[in-house]
């Protein structure tokens, strides 16, 4: 005989069982609320923008505040006066220094960023002997400091006499290595191979490709490469230094230095170095803000089917 097994009788349901039990609560993990975030970035904002504010109060003070410390102080104002002053001294030498250095840093940061396009748009296009050995030693010169190069460019303009002339401040401000690099990575983000293809099965040579069509994808590369060196060219002060003797020929941030280190012996120059720091930042505001629309990723999207 075999014995029966019989299943175990099922328990009955308790009565709450269609209750759904509330899951355990989870302790969230500890972060900064937004509050704090917000204003940890309102003071460093604030931080940043103080020396601009400064720099905006402090160019309407005349001689007496400046030396007492009364900057931020809204009482007295006297930007009228320190524009005329700063218009009358010296014949208007200030504004002769704030057109050459829009020269030095308008043209040369223009033809800087073409030739800097150019040669990025050949080292990845092209195909020609030593040509990454050639890539490396334009990464070395990215390693040099410009200060090094001071007194070898003085040398090299003295041999040839172009020492205390525009262009011993205009021809080193045409080299940039790292701005050749910077092409080379945007040429090989923004150009496609295939877009120059059909240019080249099309009739158009090589320049035609270059200008018509590799130049104008790499335009966000162009604007990069232009901003970086005109800002460069700008605020350059050690280069003029060594090369110029000539005040006629210095850019603002030599004039300002050379009225700077006489304001122990003549105090009244204060107010016109301020306004003048005042007045040479406007053109790199307003480059930024009028090229910054150029700087949009996805110029090139739906070029290639």
């Amino acid at each position: 005989m075999t014995a029966t097994i019989h299943p175990p009788k099922a328990k009955p349901a308790p009565k709450d069982a269609h209750r759904h039990t509330a899951p355990p609560r989870r302790h969230r993990p500890w972060s900064l609320s937004r509050t704090a975030v917000n204003g940890a970035l309102v003071l460093a904002t604030g931080y940043t923008l103080l020396p601009l504010l400064w720099l905006l109060t402090a160019a309407a003070k005349d001689t007496g505040d400046l030396l007492g410390g009364r900057t931020l102080s809204p009482a007295r104002w006297h930007l009228a006066d320190n524009l005329q002053a700063l218009v009358s001294i010296g014949d208007g030498i200030y504004f002769r220094w704030y057109l050459n250095s829009l020269l030095y840093a308008g043209v040369g940061g223009l033809l800087c960023a073409l030739i800097c396009v150019a040669a990025g748009y050949a080292f990845h296009v092209y195909a020609f002997p030593a040509k990454e050995k050639l890539f490396g030693l334009v990464l070395l010169g990215v390693l040099i400091p410009t200060t090094a190069l001071a007194l070898p460019m003085y040398l090299l303009a003295s041999k040839v006499g172009a020492v205390n002339t525009y262009w011993a401040v205009f021809v080193p401000s045409l080299v940039n290595p790292f701005g050749v690099y910077l092409a080379r990575v945007f040429c090989a983000g923004y150009v496609p191979g295939e877009v120059l293809e059909a240019a080249r099965m099309d009739g158009a040579g090589e320049m035609r490709t270059f200008w018509s069509i590799g130049l104008r994808m790499m335009m966000p590369g162009f604007v990069t490469v232009f901003l970086f060196q005109f800002t460069a060219i700008w605020n350059n002060f050690f280069l003029p230094l060594v090369m110029l003797s000539d005040n006629k020929l210095f850019p603002v941030s030599l004039g300002l230095y050379s009225w700077n280190t006489q304001t122990h012996a003549f105090p009244e120059y204060y107010p016109l170095v301020v306004i003048g720091s005042l007045l040479a930042i406007i053109p790199l505001v307003a480059a930024f803000v009028c090229l910054q629309r150029h700087w949009k990723a996805g110029l090139t999207a739906g070029s290639v089917k």
